[in-house]
């Protein structure tokens, strides 16, 4: 029987059959988006296939445990082939060293601890990747994400994911409304990742028992420190470890084998009190520590702000919000302070440890499941 186009939507909210309807499904080549793209091929929707190559695919071939490696582009292509929709493989290598892996360096070195993952949804994912569906005559784009939109009064909405354990809008915070409008998250609302498990083997996928993603895709084994002396020798150059008034402690191999909040492997030992590292000076290569009392933040400047709330940013002096200032950890009480349309001041009701320049904070409403957006911390 087909679809009435005057009075009912599809699963992706058009008002047509969903043969009808083009999707274009961002393929990692994990089971996250392999069954995004297994479940709609399934329901009837036109599906194309892309993956994208991010970089070096000589050097990624045999990866594990990363994404948009050689492996992955395998195993994406085999999907495709199971469920019987085109698959395209992109080469966004350039693109993404200029807009994430150059960046993560600098801001590394400048003694902040960067989100790569964020910038990756915002610059190549959702920008340029977003472009190329629209290209292909697509009606949204989806991806694994686990991360809802919900429509609301005033347009589509962000939330975070039912399963708070897999919930990823703290790396979404950045999706504008223009691309909210455009992309779909058919996972956000599952109760847990077996049931994306169980979905991949009920379509027979091969990847339905490849395991999560755990590094950033570009950082073998989290080796941070490896990857940014390749791209930046400077970064390990030795330097002095010093207290917050400049009392040399100890020396150091390269402050982008430290970050903040680190207690272990200073080299300062005899002492009462451990010593948390609690500020990186790149510029004078200087490791600076103190007391854990040190690492209590209780105001956060934000900036880059991207706001997805109803009514504009600074139509109120303060606004009562929950945030996250790390992907770790649960949102807590804290008060924004617009400053303008993208800066802000945020004071956080209770003072957190180890708030570092260069992630996100991350706006939610304290009395619901919405995302209000965020921005990016800075020194100030």
């Amino acid at each position: 029987m087909p679809l009435d186009r005057t009075s009912q939507l599809n699963s992706l909210g058009f008002a047509k059959a969903p043969a009808d309807t083009r999707v274009v499904v961002a393929m990692s080549g994990g089971v996250d988006s392999s069954v995004v793209a297994a479940m709609l091929a399934e329901e009837g929707y036109d599906v194309v296939g892309v993956t994208l190559q991010l970089y070096d695919h000589g050097a990624a071939l045999a990866r594990k445990g990363a994404c948009c490696a050689g492996i992955d582009i395998h195993d994406a292509r085999r999907v495709a082939e199971t469920m019987g929709f085109p698959h395209y493989v992109l080469d966004y290598e350039n693109v993404f060293k200029d807009a994430v892996i150059d960046e993560f360096a600098e801001s590394y070195l400048g003694g902040a601890t960067p989100v790569p993952c964020i910038r990756c949804n915002e610059r190549v994912k959702f920008k340029d990747l977003l472009e190329t569906a629209k290209d292909l005559e697509a009606d949204c784009m989806a991806t694994g994400h686990y991360i809802q939109r919900m429509m609301g009064e005033h347009g589509p909405e962000l939330h975070s994911a039912a399963d708070a354990n897999r919930d990823q809008s703290y790396f979404l915070f950045s999706t504008t409304p223009e691309q909210l409008a455009y992309l779909r998250f058919p996972l956000g609302h599952l109760p847990s990742k077996n049931d994306t498990r169980a979905l991949a083997a009920k379509y027979g996928l091969s990847v339905a028992d490849k395991p999560d993603s755990q590094d950033i895709c570009f950082v073998p084994n989290g080796d941070y420190a490896s990857v940014i002396r390749k791209l930046r020798p400077e970064a390990a150059n030795p330097g002095d470890i010093v207290d917050a008034e400049g009392t040399v402690l100890a020396r150091h191999d390269g402050v982008i084998n430290y970050t903040i909040g680190q207690r272990r492997g200073l080299g300062i030992g005899g002492l009462a009190d451990p010593l948390y590292v609690v500020r990186l000076d790149a510029d004078k290569a200087q490791v600076v520590v103190g007391p854990k009392s040190m690492l209590a933040t209780r105001t956060v400047p934000i900036r880059e702000i991207n706001w997805l709330g109803d009514v504009p940013l600074m139509s109120r002096s303060e606004w009562p919000i929950a945030v996250k200032v790390r992907s770790t950890r649960p949102p807590i009480d804290a008060i924004l302070r617009p400053i303008t349309d993208t800066t802000a001041e945020v004071e956080l009701l209770t003072p957190e440890e180890g708030v570092s320049p260069g992630q996100a904070c991350v706006f939610y409403d304290p009395d619901s499941s919405r995302i209000f957006g965020g921005g990016w911390i800075h020194k100030g």
